[in-house]
């Protein structure tokens, strides 16, 4: 195994792409975002604590694989409740389990607590499939990490497709069933 792709290493590489570098691209794509810097968050009760009165649709992201070596980056509102043992059936994919740091770091080029989907930036040869929460749509702005989570980037829903497109990913939109878990 290469040692630059493990989780020690992944601590000491430079991101493939910087937070400055994804909103020059969504920037030159004609996307307005809005971003706050805050003290790094690592998790969803960490988030809540520290943001205050941040509107909009606060997000969650799991990077999952399948049996298959197929990866999945799952966007949904962060009270979602995903149900590994059943979210295959919903979205077509073999059994589902979260995928390592170093998996993350080859496909993503982000660091665990920094999933986002920004970082489809980074997937450009289009390993990762995409799912996206429909009931998170309905929210604008919604809010990621921009690659770093020392800040959080307001998007349009709409614009956060057109993002996701733009890099040669075909969204797919599923309904949850739920709203809390």
């Amino acid at each position: 195994m290469d040692n630059a792709l493990t989780p020690e290493g992944t601590a000491e590489a430079p991101l493939p792409t910087s937070p400055e570098q994804l909103l020059e691209h969504l920037a030159a794509l004609g996307i307005h975002t809005t971003t706050h810097r805050h003290p790094p968050l690592h998790t969803v009760e960490e988030s809540k604590a520290l943001r205050g009165a941040l509107p909009g649709g606060h997000c969650k992201n799991l990077f999952l694989k399948d049996k298959k070596e197929q990866h999945w980056l799952v966007v949904a509102l962060e009270d979602a409740r995903v149900d590994l043992n059943r979210f295959d059936k919903i979205i077509g994919s073999a059994r589902l389990s979260f995928a390592s740091a170093d998996r993350l770091w080859r496909h993503l080029g982000v660091r665990p607590g920094s999933v986002t989907p920004f970082s489809l930036v980074n997937d450009r040869e289009r390993q990762v499939k995409v799912v996206l929460q429909q009931e998170m749509l309905a929210h604008d702005p919604l809010n990621y990490h921009p690659l770093l989570n020392d800040r959080t980037t307001a998007i349009r829903p709409d614009d956060l497709l057109r993002f996701i497109r733009a890099g040669g990913h075909e969204p797919i939109i599923v309904s949850f069933g739920n709203e809390a878990g």
